[in-house]
């Protein structure tokens, strides 16, 4: 994972989760935010145990 604040993502991303859950959409939009990586914002939803809803593309059932 590149240099990344994860602090920073992590509190912008749980401002926008619902039952440990986040939009594919939203999710998409943190990233370009923050300029990171949907790989390196992925990994970190892992670690925090939140799932990707209503996937774009279809990848997160």
């Amino acid at each position: 994972m590149a240099e990344v604040d994860k602090g920073a993502v992590v509190k912008k991303i749980k401002s926008h989760v619902k039952e440990n859950k986040i939009s594919c959409k939203q999710a998409m939009k943190i990233a370009e935010k923050l300029n990171i990586s949907t790989r390196d914002l992925g990994a970190i939803l892992n670690e925090e145990k939140i799932k990707i809803v209503n996937c774009q593309l279809g990848c997160f059932p």
